[in-house]
């Protein structure tokens, strides 16, 4: 075996060793990270987001007095959605690995931020996306932010409503925006 490079039968014992709960996180975002390329790809940035929101019900209310449980249930969000990215089929970009994290987040109650930020590189223009929990960057570096400007709201949030003038500018939104 050469360094770097698990057999197959090694990355399924290391699978199998895992506590339940982890090999169910993988195995949800072994499915969603080709999920949402797709669905990415067929309905576009904001009608996918907005599939999202509406059929991710939560599991668990939001736990606002136990941020440290938040914190170390979204680190294992984080581990999965990593794990999968890199053993599974998929080979997501930033947004579609944003996505899911903050899709598997809000399925467990917890109430992470959706956040594109943008950038000029020579004569490129770079956007990238990460996922926040409290003002933590949580799949991605801490100073993602000196890299990237932030456009200043999160683009999605934990919470279910979203505020009434918000709710009528996604609506009346051109296709100018990430479609």
């Amino acid at each position: 075996m050469t360094e770097g490079h698990e057999s197959l039968s090694e990355k399924w014992r290391r699978f199998r060793e895992r506590p339940l709960e982890e090999r169910a996180l993988i195995l949800r975002a072994m499915v969603l990270l080709p999920l949402t390329g797709i669905g990415l790809r067929v309905f576009g940035f904001r009608r996918w987001k907005q599939l999202i929101e509406r059929f991710s019900v939560r599991t668990r209310a939001l736990k606002v007095a136990e941020p440290a449980i938040q914190l170390e249930k979204a680190g294992l969000t984080v581990r999965a959605v990593r794990s999968a990215e890199l053993h599974g089929p998929a080979k997501p970009n930033c947004l579609k690995r944003s996505m899911v994290l903050w899709w598997m987040l809000r399925r467990d109650g917890i109430g992470g931020e959706l956040h594109i930020g943008a950038r000029k590189n020579g004569l490129h223009f770079e956007a990238h996306a990460w996922v926040e929990l409290d003002g933590k960057v949580l799949n991605d570096s801490p100073d993602v932010h000196t890299h990237y400007a932030r456009f200043d709201a999160p683009l999605a949030t934990g919470e279910a409503d979203l505020h009434p003038a918000g709710k009528a500018d996604l609506q009346s939104a051109g296709k100018a925006d990430l479609e």
